[in-house]
């Protein structure tokens, strides 16, 4: 049964049980703002796998979807990992199953394929690789990828075709891509920079080509902070999910930020992200559920490319 707070302050409430639970509260760039607010720490998901290999915390609430919380649950064995909403899924994630990729490796082992693989995928597809990079380490990652090895990128392929432009490293993509980010379309920009001349324009790398083109800036959530503080343009179009710009509306509160439509919305958010509420994290907390499990040997395999990816990435 659920065990939603009575409080005229479910702040307070959630604030509790975070003490009581020793609990550390994280935050994907892309959650609502009232989760952000009350978050320990808003970030990426290059920033937040560091929070979760370095907390003391006994409990690890991750506000985002499953595979973040599974990769924190991953490199801390020992700790207890929930999630607001257990069915936060991801359309990169399902765009590539374990079953599929193991299927694909056999049939082309002579390829001896270097497997560097997004972030956002399943603890299965991460025990299928060599190295896991985030949209804010990829470069580097790929940079330090053997060259006498043929490099398989997934499940993004245009993260992937990005990295490829920017370290002239020729790759194969996997057939996947975030059902949000494809939405923005260079037509729904070029009508909102059509608006805003003088406006700079910053986007996703998993935004496709042409969109990608017409940004002055390609970069991780977590660049996107810098790249607005730094940039002489008082009017910025943030083109990735929506609830970045608290993010960054909190931190650069003197700017002005224009949400990059898609083709069909003028507001972009993910479906999967935006399922946690503040009702759901204190649930998680007062129930220690939904909780992440994961089968040892399991966990061992899917750990050595996210260690790898961490100690290329400081």
């Amino acid at each position: 049964m659920s065990a939603i707070s009575t409080s005229t302050d479910i702040r307070e409430d959630i604030l509790r049980l975070k003490q009581k639970r020793n609990a550390v509260i994280l935050a994907h760039n892309y959650q609502i703002p009232e989760i952000q607010d009350i978050a320990d720490y808003v970030g990426d998901s290059l920033g937040l796998a560091f929070r979760a290999q370095e907390t003391d915390a006994d409990v690890i609430v991750f506000c985002g979807v499953h595979f973040m919380a599974e990769t924190a649950k991953i490199v801390n064995p020992e700790k207890t990992v929930v999630l607001p909403d257990a069915e936060a899924g991801c359309s990169l994630e399902e765009s590539c199953a374990a079953a599929d990729l193991k299927a694909f490796l056999e049939e082309n082992q002579e390829k001896n394929y270097y497997v560097i693989t997004y972030i956002n995928s399943s603890a299965a597809v991460k025990a299928l690789s060599d190295v896991i990079c985030t949209s804010g380490n990829a470069v580097k990652i790929v940079e330090a990828a053997p060259k006498d090895r043929p490099i398989l990128f997934a499940p993004d392929q245009n993260l992937g075709a990005w990295v490829s432009q920017e370290t002239g490293r020729e790759m194969d993509f996997w057939d996947g891509n975030c059902y949000l980010h494809v939405e923005f379309t260079r037509e729904s920009i070029q009508r909102i920079k059509d608006d805003y001349p003088d406006a700079a324009v910053v986007a996703h790398p998993e935004c496709t080509t042409a969109v990608r083109l017409l940004a002055d800036e390609v970069c991780s959530t977590e660049k996107m902070v810098d790249f607005c503080r730094s940039s002489e343009s008082q009017n910025i179009i943030v083109v990735t999910e929506a609830g970045m710009l608290h993010r960054i509306q909190r931190e650069i509160p003197e700017k002005n930020l224009i949400a990059g439509p898609t083709a069909n919305c003028a507001c972009a958010e993910c479906r999967f992200m935006k399922m946690n509420t503040l009702e759901k994290l204190y649930n998680c907390l007062n129930e220690l559920s939904p909780a992440v499990e994961l089968d040892e040997e399991f966990r061992e395999a899917a750990k050595l490319p996210i260690m790898r990816m961490l100690e290329l990435s400081k």
